[in-house]
Formats: structure tokens, C-alpha cells, sequence
């Protein structure tokens, strides 16, 4: 009796993953438009600019993490800021030099983007871009100083995987631009507004696989994003990302139960354009306030989903929050 129930088990099981396997195999890619379902004509106006020199903080592993710098004064808090899906930390360049003087800026290429990502478009593990985040604060916080965690987009949503996640006691304060919660999350439009489009079958595949421990295949994309031909045909083309391997799209994001993520935040200000193309601003608070009261939410009219971040209004909005540190 025993041995049947075994080898029936055994069998589901050898099924499982049987068919997980051709759900990951059988999965095309999709020829993306370069049509792009957002607007970056601003932020390439203002990639223009020169921005500040890229320097590097070494990981754990050795790997060398690109960051730019924007120097605070005294007794202000260090503010990390994370770029967006398929970006990097240049989005950030007009913003770190306005904040100057509120906190000590850093803002890093995240592991898989920028000019010198590693691997684009992975990492190597779930979890890795946390564990580098740590190891940047650990490396450039004063002694005593606050810290603030700032994002925009995925990276917003990074914010709040840290905030849930083993470092998030080293976060005072958060700064969410526009986060991308999770894919089922009501502040998501459908395809995130024709930015990204998911190999559905795949990611299931991957997830069964997940389940028994069997992460050799992580390394496979499962998100392609549709980057505008404005963007991949300019000046900084080659820095751009435009498809995530499993382990990295599973790391730049809250975890499935991203409501957990949500309500470990520190104090935090979320801000969102009244035009985002990506997702409904107007879902945040009615979703995240009932799991926590420690956040402030404004809503940017008029700013659309890139537009946000350089936005004076966003800007503003950033500076009186860092005050209170």
C-alpha cells in the first residue's frame, strides 16, 4: 500500500515537472515594436547633460558596482536611488544634483544594466540586488547617519522588497515614485501600458521549477521590455536593457505577498503622476493604506510615468521629506 502511494507520488511529481519543463522550452519571445509604452523624450533631453562621473563600490563578490555621487553637507541622511526597468542610474542625474545640500546622494547602476552590467539583464541569484544594496550602504553611510531608500518605477518597487526583506532595518525612510508592486496589483495597467510584455509560460514553468529547487534554468528571460526605437537608435542605446532573466525580474520587485513588503516600510512618501501611462495613481493609497499609516501620498497632475522624476513638484515634495531626518 505504502509503495503505491509512492510511486503514485513519485510519478505526479516526475508529471510536474515534466510539463513545467516544455512550458519553459515551448515559450517564443516576441519581436518587440519599438513603439514603447512610455514617453522618454524627456529623459533623453536630459541625458544630454553631463552627467556626474561614474565611480565603483565592490560587492561581496567582487563584482564592481557603478555609482554616481552627489555630495550632502553636514548631518544630512544618505539617499539611494534606484532607476527604473530597463534604465539606469543617469535617470537620476538632474534630481541628485537638485538635492544636493538635503541628503548625500548615491545612486547606483543596479547588477544587469547601465554601461557595464555584468551580465544584462541578470544576476545571479534572486535576491542579489538586496544583497548589493546592503553592501553599498555598509560601504558609504557615515557612522549614525539616516538612511533613506528611494526608487522610481521597479525600482520603487525594490524599495519595498528591501523594506520586507533581511536588510530592511537598515532603511529609515523611503521615497516611492510611481512603484511597480506586482503584475496583479491594482495600480498596474494591463502589459504596464505596452512597456513590458511577460512569456506567461515560462515564468509558470519557472515558478513549478522554483517550487522543487531547481533554479538552473533562472537565467532564462521571461520579460521583454519595449523600448522605444528613440532610445535604442541614440547616443545611449547600448546602455539600455530590454529583457530580464527570471532571477532578475524575481529580485526587482516585491515578493508574491507584496501587501507584507508594503506594510514593513519605514516612513515613506509615495508619489505618482495624474497621466502615468504605466499604472492608476489613484490605487495606491486605497491599497497600501490599510496595511500601513506611516505613508504620505501625493499625486503629480499632469506628470506622466518618466515625467515624474524631474518634475518640480516631485522635487519639492522630495526635499521637505528629507528635512525631517
Amino acid at each position: 500500500m505504502l509503495f503505491n502511494v509512492l510511486r503514485i507520488a513519485l510519478v505526479s511529481i516526475l508529471l510536474t515537472l515534466a510539463v513545467a519543463t516544455v512550458l519553459v522550452f515551448t515559450q517564443d519571445t516576441k519581436e518587440m515594436e519599438g513603439t514603447g509604452g512610455l514617453d522618454f523624450t524627456k529623459t533623453l533631453e536630459g541625458g544630454a547633460a553631463t552627467p556626474a562621473p561614474l565611480q565603483t563600490v565592490p560587492m561581496r563578490d567582487g563584482y564592481p558596482l557603478q555609482v554616481r555621487t552627489y555630495g550632502g553637507a553636514d548631518d544630512v541622511p544618505l539617499l539611494v536611488l534606484l532607476h527604473g526597468s530597463g534604465w539606469h542610474g543617469q535617470q537620476f542625474d538632474a534630481l541628485g544634483k537638485a538635492l544636493q545640500g538635503h541628503a548625500d546622494v548615491i545612486v547606483p547602476d543596479l547588477r544587469g544594466h547601465g554601461t557595464a552590467p555584468g551580465r544584462r539583464g541578470d544576476v545571479d541569484y534572486v535576491g542579489q540586488l538586496e544583497d548589493d544594496l546592503a553592501d553599498l550602504i555598509t560601504a558609504v553611510a557615515k557612522p549614525g547617519q539616516k538612511v533613506i531608500m528611494g526608487g522610481h518605477s521597479s525600482g520603487g518597487g525594490l524599495v519595498v522588497r528591501f523594506a520586507g526583506g533581511l536588510h530592511g532595518d537598515m532603511l529609515d525612510g523611503a521615497v516611492l515614485l510611481a512603484p511597480f508592486l506586482k503584475y496583479d496589483a491594482p495600480t498596474v495597467r494591463e502589459n504596464a501600458g505596452g512597456w513590458t510584455h511577460a512569456l506567461t509560460r515560462r515564468i509558470i514553468g519557472l515558478s513549478i521549477l522554483n517550487t522543487f529547487r531547481i533554479t538552473a534554468l533562472n537565467h532564462l528571460p521571461v520579460i521583454q521590455l519595449d523600448m522605444p526605437r528613440a532610445v535604442l537608435d541614440g547616443p545611449l542605446g547600448d546602455t539600455a536593457t530590454t529583457s530580464y532573466s527570471y532571477r532578475l525580474n524575481e529580485s526587482f520587485a516585491p515578493r508574491s505577498d507584496y501587501l507584507q513588503d508594503v506594510a514593513a516600510l519605514p516612513p515613506f512618501v509615495l508619489l505618482a503622476g495624474g497621466a502615468d501611462e504605466a499604472f492608476i495613481s489613484s490605487q495606491y493609497a486605497p491599497m497600501m493604506g490599510p496595511v500601513t499609516d506611516k505613508g504620505r501620498f501625493d499625486m503629480i497632475l499632469g506628470a506622466n510615468h518618466l515625467d515624474l522624476v524631474d518634475d518640480p513638484r516631485t522635487l519639492a515634495i522630495i526635499k521637505g521629506f528629507l528635512d525631517e531626518f
